[in-house]
């Protein structure tokens, strides 16, 4: 198979689809990978450690598009490259098309296969999600921080406080990857974090791991309300794979909160859990209402390219094989959680949870648009 690495194009995105090991496994399995010159650069990656690795250097993304069997990209395709994709090629990355509309009915009216890192499943984990989750909940408090000092509009106030002050309080909405992550670093920073989730259990395993030094709250409306009003800062990391993120913190109840309080939407990509979250990029990372910051970039992870990118590498690589190896169609059949992955073929859409996402923005039927993605692949 022909795998083709195009650059990121995303605003401010530096990572890149796929490493030099990545590409001498490719090889090491008798498949060619074309990569376009500079794609690397931003993880710290030249040209000629892909041609070392085996790979050939092509100048743009159109040769990239026009000729690869199989596209591997780290986000979304934006705008200049919905035009390049088309129907009998392969696209695996992070689509997002939840929170998409417009490149919903891109991927549809090109005909691409269109396989979602974010929906590919193994049990109740999403394995190609985690890394990045790992990423961007590591870097929320981080960005939280940073936002808070009077210099960039914040409260003033220190995470860890000093003796005879008040430390920062941290609310975490959701306790999955990038939530325990989050909370997990804002505590060592010296704040008092309370993480709120809905699953029990979970909140009970995050109690027990972290030996009580995380608060933990059962999520309900009042509960919310009542620990964003007292919080510093609040970090969104709720999800559900493949479906929008639900509207979890009202603007009334931002409002409530102190002035120069900073909020984190790690879910933007999905939409976002913030009634006012909506994308924002690392050029321009954030915006007020209010009183209020939001910080709401959608492509976290770029921020530390060279982490990201490997880790990314590292978690897709498998599936990669798998699909390059069998072909989509006998890998995706092999294996029900890449399966799951499967968001569009040649102009149906095939994940349950993104057709009830984007049905209503997009105006689809689903009994004409949706193919469940067990019968497209045996078909």
């Amino acid at each position: 198979m022909l795998i083709g690495v195009p650059t990121e194009i995303k605003n401010n995105e530096f990572r890149v689809g796929l490493t030099p090991v990545g590409v001498t496994e490719l090889v090491h399995h008798q498949h060619q990978v074309m990569v376009q010159s500079g794609a690397g650069l931003g993880s710290g990656t030249p040209d000629e450690d892909y041609r070392r690795a085996g790979a050939r250097i092509v100048p743009s993304a159109e040769e990239i598009w026009d000729q690869a069997d199989l596209v591997l990209k780290v986000k979304e395709p934006v705008g200049p490259e919905w035009q390049l994709m088309r129907r009998g090629q392969t696209l695996f990355t992070y689509l997002h098309l939840a929170a998409d509309p417009k490149l919903t009915h891109a991927v549809l009216d090109s005909g691409t296969t269109a396989i979602a890192y974010e929906t590919v499943t193994r049990g109740p984990a999403l394995p190609l999600l985690a890394p990045m989750s790992q990423v961007a909940g590591r870097l929320a408090p981080l960005a939280g921080a940073y936002h808070l000092t009077q210099a960039q509009g914040g409260s003033g106030i220190l995470m860890s406080g000093v003796p005879g002050t008040r430390r920062a309080r941290v609310a975490v909405i959701g306790a999955g990857v990038a939530g325990e992550a989050a909370a997990v670093v804002a505590a060592g920073m010296g704040a008092d974090v309370t993480v709120l989730d809905i699953n029990l259990n979970r909140l009970t395993e995050l109690d027990t791991a972290h030996q009580g030094r995380l608060h933990t709250l059962a999520s309900s409306k009042m509960h919310i309300a009542e620990t964003v009003a007292d919080a510093d800062l609040v970090i969104g990391s709720v999800l559900i794979p493949g479906a929008a993120a639900p509207k979890l913190v009202t603007a009334d109840m931002v409002a409530s909160m102190r002035p120069g309080s900073v909020l984190v939407d790690i879910a933007i990509d999905q939409g976002g859990c913030f009634e006012n979250s909506r994308p924002t990029t690392h050029q321009e990372p954030t915006f007020r209402v209010g009183e209020q910051i939001y910080y709401c970039v959608a492509n976290i992870p770029g921020a530390v390219p060279q982490t990201s990118t490997a880790a990314l590498t590292n978690a897709t690589l498998p599936y990669l094989l798998q699909i390059a190896d069998h072909g989509w169609r006998e890998a995706l059949a092999a294996d029900e959680g890449l399966l799951s992955g499967l968001n569009a073929h040649e102009g149906v859409l095939t994940h349950q949870g993104v057709t009830d996402a984007v049905s209503g923005p997009l105006g689809l039927d689903p009994q004409l648009d949706y193919r469940p993605a067990s019968d497209v692949v045996s078909a």
